[in-house]
């Protein structure tokens, strides 16, 4: 099984030496884990699901690099993988920069010591991979850690004035001409659009209010409760519409101790934006899955690619990437810093995989037992 951020199925396609190093992914985690304990006095506490993080991810990316002509072309390659875990590690850790690009290193270490005395012969071209792999992760993680630990704040001012006008202006005028007209048809069908317009404004509050905690730089308050997350996938996937509509579900069930309400919520952002920009023609994927006691839910679209100099804005707040703000689409950039909100809030993260070859996936990435994480703070 790979958990590779492109929500990658199977292991089609990919070579002797990528299936065999999937297979030693807890063997080198086992060893990586005891060399970082040892080295990294910030790690020696750490609980095993913080500890291992998006790390997973990160290595099943490089075991896919490794293959002749595969699209990925190292692990950080147009994915956001790395800068999650580097904003992770500021958020929920004591970590400096130090030790993250120490862990990093040890990983590195843990890959090329592993591989080899497991029998997996690895060759110069594939040392180069996994080096640049790790430089290019280092780079990114360690520029993510220092945006969180510069405090990013987001402007509030200006995104209510420009987003809320539209649909203020378009009620204002309607009601404007409700109270000239005697035509009582004319007076209802004006009223509809009014109604739409108020509704629609309703709606952008109620996600301004709910990301507000994230500006602000609090979490969202969590009413934990243990549930199985493939069920509320599963009912997610049906109110999508008759046969979910294009909408697969995919993974076993896990069980695990989280906010039902707030993961609904972030995973029907992730499931919309996806039936939004993806391609109509092609079905939208949930999966589940877990690893090293930590929850993998997954959203994946087929279609135009968010480009790599886009893929952390559109987690901020009010930016969209330009191709969608440019587009037909309406919305205003709060559903995934909302979901980012919530996936931080659980004391994990939320990332993105994104090209023309592989599609666009989502991953929330989060521990299963969330009750000890629950005051992690967010990324503001």
């Amino acid at each position: 099984m790979t958990l590779a951020s492109d929500q990658k199925e199977g292991e089609e396609g990919l070579s002797d030496t990528s299936r065999r190093m999937l297979a030693l992914r807890d063997t080198v985690f086992a060893e990586w884990e005891r060399s970082v304990r040892g080295a990294v006095e910030q790690a020696a506490e750490l609980r095993h699901p913080v500890l291992i993080d998006t790390l997973p991810v990160f290595y099943d990316n490089i075991a896919e690099s490794l293959s002749k002509g595969h699209v990925r072309t190292h692990g950080a390659d147009r994915t956001t993988v790395a800068a999650e875990h580097g904003g992770e590690r500021a958020r929920v850790t004591s970590y400096d920069h130090v030790a993250l690009i120490d862990e990093y290193q040890l990983l590195r270490r843990a890959i090329l010591e592993v591989l080899p005395r497991e029998g997996v012969a690895l060759g110069a071209a594939d040392v180069v991979i996994i080096d640049a792999s790790i430089d290019a992760a280092i780079k990114q993680a360690v520029h993510a850690f220092t945006l969180v630990h510069n405090g990013l704040r987001e402007r509030l001012a200006a995104a209510l004035t420009h987003d809320l006008r539209g649909p203020l202006q378009a009620a204002a005028t309607a009601l404007d001409l409700i109270v000239r007209m005697e035509d009582v048809s004319r007076i209802h069908d004006v009223a509809a659009r009014a109604s739409k317009s108020v509704h629609r404004m309703g709606g952008m509050i109620g996600e301004l209010l709910d990301s507000m905690a994230f500006h602000g730089g609090q979490r969202v308050p969590l009413d934990l409760s243990n549930f199985d997350i493939r069920e509320l996938a599963g009912e997610v996937q049906r109110e999508a519409g008759p046969a979910g509509a294009g909408v697969e579900l995919l993974g076993t069930s896990v069980h695990g101790w989280w906010d039902r309400k707030a993961l609904r919520r972030a995973l029907e952002n992730m499931l919309s934006n996806a039936r939004k920009y993806g391609a109509p023609d092609r079905p939208v994927r949930i999966k589940v899955d877990e690893v090293h006691e930590r929850l993998l839910l997954t959203v994946h679209n087929e279609g135009e690619p968010i480009p790599p100099g886009e893929q952390e804005d559109i987690f901020q707040m009010y930016r969209r990437a330009e191709a969608a703000a440019r587009g037909e689409k309406q919305g205003w950039g709060i559903g995934l810093p909302y979901v980012r909100t919530v996936a931080e809030s659980h004391g994990g993260s939320v990332g993105v995989d994104s090209s023309r070859e592989r599609g666009t996936t989502f991953v929330i990435d989060i521990p299963v037992d969330c009750r000890p994480f629950r005051s992690a703070p967010t990324l503001a």
